[in-house]
């Protein structure tokens, strides 16, 4: 069965994937210092964390989540820091290339990795896999096929966005590419910001 209202459903996630949020400053801060081919796995440890999100919240820690809001505040604290963190090392890692000239060697792995975790922390997208996400389906009838539909669109619309504002970024690099150390800060600084917004904004 089809999920119901599908093209509403398509409204809801296409204005939260064009807001910006961490995941698409993460994008943004990898394509600008390491290049938009990197950024590309940021963009997939994102959506593979949306994936692990929805499988866990529809079909096994949906309630659970929902009558325990200390736990949603711990992984909102846990990704406050990971931004922090991410922060520091956008705004070092690029001085200390410029200065050395090394070649950058940051691992594949840890791309999609930053992708992962910050996409995968957030309690705002937990809350939407266990909220909006779920209202969509209709569970007296056949829920699994219903899911995935759901979240194979979402993952696609989620890739798609992210890879825009890659693109938009690498676009930006090409003009401030003469001054790396003005990237970092930037970068870092808008991680800050949301980091800032989120611990203030956010309760559960």
């Amino acid at each position: 069965m089809f999920p119901t209202d599908f093209l509403i459903f398509l409204q809801i996630i296409l204005f939260l994937f064009i807001t910006p949020g961490p995941p698409r400053v993460v994008i943004v801060s990898h394509t600008l210092n390491y290049g938009i081919n990197k950024s590309i796995w940021t963009a997939i440890g994102d959506i593979s964390a949306n994936f692990c999100q929805g499988i866990l919240v529809v079909f096994f820690i949906g309630t659970f989540l929902s009558d325990n809001p200390d736990i949603l505040q711990m992984l909102k604290w846990a990704g406050i820091l990971y931004l922090i963190y991410l922060a520091y090392d956008t705004y070092t890692s690029r001085i200390r290339i410029v200065e050395s000239g090394n070649k950058n060697l940051r691992s594949i792995f840890s791309f999609y990795r930053d992708g992962f975790l910050v996409a995968g922390l957030s309690p705002k997208s937990i809350i939407f896999f266990g909220t909006i996400f779920t209202s969509f389906i209709d569970f007296s009838s056949n829920y699994f096929a219903q899911f995935l539909i759901l979240i194979i669109t979402y993952v696609i619309l989620d890739f798609t966005t992210l890879m825009i504002y890659a693109f938009a970024a690498n676009k930006v690099s090409i003009w401030l590419k003469d001054n790396p150390k003005v990237l970092n800060t930037i970068s870092a600084c808008v991680l800050i910001i949301i980091a800032v917004y989120v611990a203030a904004s956010q309760n559960y």
